[in-house]
């Protein structure tokens, strides 16, 4: 029976049982953040099974993604080398919500096993709570499994629990018993050892009680039933196989993988490279069509670790190139009728494993040669040292279970406590070099609310912790009654029953205006808000504030024409995002923005630069919506009804039971509590001004709209009518005439007369180049044409003294010219970056040669075509020298 079918039966079967199937949910869980990955089937089920969701189904069944590489479930040290443990599986599983229970929960599952699948009776054992009187019952009584092959085991093995308060309850597991051939020896017994002999495929979880935080459980009104049977496993054992790896489910990827790397694939130790980087492609291509990306924060630090540990198996096979990204099409092609996204999202999966697959690449040599100096220098039995465990994480990007998977196999151990003393040195130095203060600003007094919470409205008035009511949406002008006032010095902080002022959230910042109370007039700066309390920064206009006391009246006054544009920008926002993902990839999800009166800014996944014309045709799909002039709908639904009509949720987004959507034509809608237009024709002109990178995987994209965009456009037309007086030559001339100045300038080989007045430091300040963040470093990289003598070193100059931790990458060139220099400023750790074998990187490209000191180097070569090409090659090496 091949794994297809083994999928559809189990589903089929439970609808047959009156159960809803249900689609996988995404493997990356957009809507709670507590988890890394979805790792079992009930995820998606969650808050049904707390209460706080209702469905219009009782029962359900799903086969559900699932990785579990981090956090409370791990599997990853165990991949490859046992014949069960995956990153990735499938999880078959039924559910009740309060419906059925044990009885109907064994029987269905006993019937699935025995008489849909086939499998011997005989040969199936069950363990349950050793408590669970009544699990057993059914079992032996109800269902016939002999006494003696049901086993009692404690809460280690037995007891599931959500987390240390929640839904909890006794599981009871089938087991398979695989004969004598798997056993470990005499004392083999389920329960007794840990060996494959008894192999555990299905998990019956009965939710029976609720543990409470002073230790004690109470029983549930509505006892519910989880289900978890793994596909890989049920595959195995149903297909008579040794290990997971054998089934259809995994064995053509490693055939596949034998033939890309011409290593032929052993059913031993000696094909453990090919298991992991087959079970490591799957996690890696089902996170990635879902969203995630490799990086160096949270659930894309997990891939990055998944890919290098697959990458440092390919070495191992002798794979010295990218690799893994081509076994992506045949992954397509043997799952793709199950899980469509792998075929819709191939392209952006391959291009996402080749990068890492070649930023890995340039440090991965590097790494193994001074991995193999330490142990060829350590006597028998000895620990791997910190230092070089610290370089090959800081320098050569290999994190520590790496090395300490790799020392596994040498039979040797790593000095863990020497390495983490030496991450905690580097972590401290990053705090001490961020200089981070609480009173520096921050973006309209957030540390004054953080004081008002802590201080007075939680300890002093904890009568305030009630929700502020907002009528902001549709009034801009409203009433409300003091709850409290914080006086401060010059500025103070109050708080209304009710208020018609914005708090800052979403991206859009907080309203500003005037609040009229007899006998003062304040100024409202800011408005803020923690635990649906809206905080007013205010200002002493007229009057005094004696006048307030709780309860006191007052009319807030929003100012309308900023607000106006604030509302022009969130709404240009929404059809930004739409655009996004239609002209570059439904992996666009946004990852920050900030809506202000004067622009936007919005920050997106994406692997690689956005181009101009990609740029041109978003701002050209964005200004088309706008011409529609769509009427801007907003309605607060149900969450599911919401999701269900295709409205777009954000990861880290917590929302309620009912959410507020918002519909702009037939391109966008999404969950959003922001204040937005009527109509899309309010936002008038749009214009995008800037795209750049804010870290791995994530772009930036700053546009105008509105008054702010009409002004840069006069901006723009003054300015060339500006170019065109001082160059003395019509509009549509003026092209030309630079291009002509640009061709004199490079004929001043010396670099006298004119072409010193040339200030590229400024250029470089105004905008020209890239700025990338990595780490608690930046990546600082510009090429400008025909410089002036020396400007390329007083640039350098600059950016050396100027304080952050820095490597810069700056390049001229000329005709048949390319100038390369790299340096790096005073914070950057001795030995973490050479910027004299960058700088030769990038020379080999323009076929030319040079070098310098770690700390500064300068370079050069004749093909100025190759520019492109020799500035992505030293960017990344920068980046890999500095841990990204």
């Amino acid at each position: 029976m091949q794994a297809a079918e083994i999928r559809t039966r189990f589903l089929e079967y439970f609808r047959e049982q009156g159960h809803e199937v249900v689609p996988s949910s995404p493997v990356v869980p957009h809507d709670d953040p507590t988890l890394l990955f979805a790792n079992a089937g009930m995820n998606q089920f969650k808050s049904v099974f707390t209460g706080e969701e209702k469905r219009d189904y009782v029962r359900a069944a799903s086969s559900q993604k699932c990785i579990r590489a981090g956090g409370k479930h791990n599997d990853l040290d165990n991949v490859g080398y046992t014949a069960r443990h995956l990153t990735f599986f499938e999880m078959l599983g039924n559910f009740s919500f309060g419906d059925y229970f044990k009885a109907d929960a064994c029987r269905w599952a006993w019937d699935l096993v025995t008489n849909v699948y086939k499998l011997d009776a005989e040969r199936l054992w069950i363990t349950v709570y050793h408590e669970d009187d009544e699990a057993r019952a059914v079992w032996r009584d109800e269902i016939g499994v002999p006494n003696e092959r049901i086993v009692g085991l404690g809460e280690k093995d037995n007891f599931w629990s959500m987390g240390d308060v929640g839904p909890c309850g006794p599981c009871s597991e089938i087991h398979f018993d695989r004969g004598e051939a798997a056993s470990c020896g005499p004392n083999c017994g389920l329960g007794k050892c840990d060996c494959d002999r008894y192999l555990e495929f299905w998990n019956l979880v009965f939710m029976q009680f609720e543990q409470r935080a002073d230790g004690t459980r109470v029983a549930l009104p509505n006892p519910s039933i989880d289900t978890g049977m793994g596909l890989e496993r049920i595959t195995m054992i149903l297909q008579g196989k040794e290990s997971v790896y054998e089934t259809d489910l995994l064995r053509g990827i490693i055939d596949h993988l034998a033939k890309i790397t011409g290593v032929p694939y052993d059913v031993g130790a000696a094909g453990t490279p090919h298991r992991v980087i087959a079970d490591h492609l799957r996690s890696l291509a089902f996170a990635i069509a879902d969203g995630a990306f490799p990086s160096n924060e949270g659930r894309g630090y997990v891939l990055r670790r998944i890919l290098r540990r697959a990458a440092r198996y390919g070495y191992k096979l002798g794979m010295d190139r990218p690799f893994i990204c081509g076994a992506v099409g045949y992954l397509a092609d043997v799952m793709g009728d199950a899980f469509p996204e792998l075929r819709t999202q191939r392209a952006l999966i391959e291009e996402r494993i080749r990068s890492e697959e070649e930023q890995f690449g340039r440090t991965l040599k590097m790494g193994m040669s001074r991995f193999d100096e330490e142990i060829g220098a350590l006597s028998t039995g000895g620990q791997f040292p910190a230092d070089a465990a610290f370089f090959l994480h800081d320098t050569c990007g290999f994190p520590i279970d790496l090395t300490e998977q790799m020392c596994r196999e040498k039979e040797l151990t790593v000095d863990r406590p020497g390495f983490d003393e030496r991450m905690e040195a580097q972590r401290q130095r990053s705090r001490d070099s961020a200089e981070f203060s609480a009173e520096g600003g921050g973006g309209g007094g957030k540390g004054v609310i953080d004081i008002v919470l802590g201080n007075i409205v939680l300890s002093e008035t904890p009568d305030s912790t009630r929700a502020t009511h907002f009528g902001g949406y549709s009034e801009l002008t409203g009433e409300g009654s003091v709850v409290h006032l914080h006086r401060d010095n010059g500025r103070s902080v109050l708080v209304l029953d009710s208020t018609p002022f914005y708090a800052e959230g979403g991206g859009q910042v907080g309203d500003t205006g005037v609040i009229e109370a007899p006998g003062c007039r304040l100024k409202v700066l800011d408005t803020q808000k923690k635990n649906d309390i809206f905080f007013h920064f205010v200002e002493l206009e007229d009057g005094s504030l004696d006048s307030l006391s709780s309860g006191t009246r007052v009319t807030g006054h929003v100012d309308m024409a900023r607000r106006r544009e604030v509302e022009r920008n969130h709404t240009a926002t929404h059809l930004v995002h739409a655009a996004l993902r239609e002209i570059l990839g439904t992996h666009v999800q946004q990852k920050g923005s900030l809506v202000a009166p004067d622009r936007l800014r919005f920050d997106i996944s994406h692997f690689q630069k956005v181009t101009p014309e990609e740029l041109i045709e978003v701002e050209k799909r964005v200004q088309e919506e706008i011409l529609a002039n769509h009427e801007v709908i907003t309605g607060v639904y149900p969450k599911d009804e919401a999701l269900a009509r295709g409205a777009m949720a954000f990861f880290g987004e917590k929302y309620g039971d009912e959410v507020r959507v918002v519909e702009i034509g037939e391109s966008s809608i999404e969950l959003c509590g922001g204040a937005h237009c009527a109509r899309s024709g309010d936002i008038g002109t749009f214009t995008i001004i800037h795209e750049g990178s804010v870290s791995s995987g994530v772009r930036r994209i700053e546009a105008l709209s509105g008054w702010g965009a009409h002004g840069r456009v006069r901006e723009d037309e003054e300015l060339l009518a500006t170019l065109a007086q001082q160059l003395r030559v019509g509009r549509d001339e003026i092209a030309e005439r630079v291009k002509s100045l640009v061709a004199e300038n490079r004929d001043l080989k010396s670099g006298k007369g004119a072409a010193n007045n040339r200030d590229l430091l400024k250029e470089l300040e105004a905008g020209a180049g890239e700025k990338e963040t990595v780490g608690d470093a930046e990546v600082v990289s510009a090429v400008f044409a025909d410089p002036p003598q020396d400007e390329l070193m007083r640039i350098s100059d600059a950016l050396k003294q100027r304080p952050g931790k820095r490597v810069y990458i700056l390049v001229g060139t000329g005709e048949g010219t390319v100038k390369l220099l790299v340096g790096s400023s005073k914070e950057v750790g001795k030995g973490q970056v050479h910027c004299g074998n960058i700088a030769k990187a990038g020379a080999a490209i323009v076929g030319g040669g040079g070098g310098g000191r770690p700390d500064l180097a300068q370079a050069g070569g004749k093909d100025v075509s190759k520019v492109e090409d020799a500035l992505n090659e030293m960017r990344g090496l920068a980046r890999a020298s500095l841990g990204g």
